[in-house]
Order: structure tokens, then C-alpha cells, then sequence
């Protein structure tokens, strides 16, 4: 028994470890930059998903959403949701974000579970703040975002060509359905 809670504590401290890790080192794919300067305030409100790769926590979900709003602390709350076409019902997932260095750069880290956090690097924006392309800290985690349940043509192909010169293969993106 104590040797087991031992075990598990050092896996614990490992995982801990390689998120510091993963936030303390590169956190944006090579090619690209976090959009500066970035006004907080503007990208509050609801965004769009358009467009993402298949994420295990986004799996099955149509009409995602979500909402950005300002906390007391100054820190964001991010209120996720989707609807799920297999359930057949909504979902929706709280989480926070802060700004992971420079509050003036559109790098942020997210958290859904606790003290872990994912980077989050606003990479391309719009002068009005209505359509946003996000990656995450590697090739593997994308989005397109707008005000809107749709997004032009012309900006979601400028988008698309800055995300395959950083290396992304933007033909695996699934396009999502804003129908609801």
C-alpha cells in the first residue's frame, strides 16, 4: 500500500513536471507568432468554431461555442459548449485563461482541469477582432474562429495558407456545422 502511494505520487510530480515543462518552453509552433499588440478586452464575447482538428474532447460536437469574459482578477473565463449529434444534447465545459507571458501578445494559457494548462496563441486576427486563427503549442491543435457561424471565403483561405506554411495539414481540419 505505501509503496503504491508512492508510485503514484511520483507519476503525479512527473506529470506536473512536464506541463511546467511544455508552458515554460516553446508554446507556439515554429513559423508562427502570437498576434501583438493584442486588447484583451476586444477578444472578449462569443467566437465561433469554423474549423478544428479531431480532438478527443471536442469529439462528436457540431455548433461549438465559446464565451470569453472578464473575471474579477482580470484573469478570463472561457465557457465552452457544443452539441453533441450522437447524445443528441448540448455540452459544456468552464474553464480559465491568463495571459501566458505579455499581456499585449495573444498568448494565453488555458485551463479546463485544474492546474493544468494548454497554450492557446491567437496567431492571426482581424483589425476588428471578428475572425481569429488559434494554434495550439504544436502543429497538432488548430482553430479558426469567428463572430459569426460563418467566415469569408477570402479570409478563410488567407487562414488556411498561413497555417500550412507553419506546417499544418489543414486538410485533416473538420468544418463545423453551425446550424442551431
Amino acid at each position: 500500500m505505501k509503496q503504491g502511494k508512492i508510485i503514484l505520487s511520483l507519476a503525479a510530480l512527473g506529470g506536473l513536471m512536464l506541463v511546467a515543462r511544455s508552458m515554460n518552453g516553446k508554446s507556439i509552433p515554429d513559423g508562427l507568432t502570437a498576434v501583438k499588440p493584442f486588447d484583451k478586452s476586444k477578444y472578449l464575447g462569443t467566437w465561433y468554431e469554423i474549423a478544428r482538428f479531431d480532438y478527443r474532447y471536442e469529439r462528436n460536437l457540431n455548433n461549438v461555442s465559446a464565451t470569453y469574459t472578464l473575471k474579477d482578477n482580470g484573469n478570463i473565463r472561457v465557457d465552452n459548449k457544443g452539441y453533441n449529434y450522437k447524445k443528441q444534447k448540448w455540452e459544456e465545459s468552464i474553464g480559465k485563461a491568463k495571459p501566458a507571458g505579455d499581456p499585449k501578445e495573444a498568448r494565453l494559457k488555458v485551463s479546463f482541469f485544474g492546474p493544468f494548462y494548454a497554450a492557446y496563441n491567437v496567431v492571426a486576427l482581424d483589425k476588428d477582432y471578428k475572425y481569429a486563427l488559434v494554434a495550439g503549442k504544436n502543429t497538432d491543435y488548430l482553430w479558426l474562429l469567428s463572430r459569426e457561424k460563418t467566415m469569408p471565403e477570402d479570409v478563410k483561405n488567407k487562414y488556411l495558407d498561413i497555417a500550412r506554411k507553419a506546417g499544418y495539414k489543414v486538410d485533416e481540419l473538420i468544418w463545423v456545422k453551425q446550424d442551431r
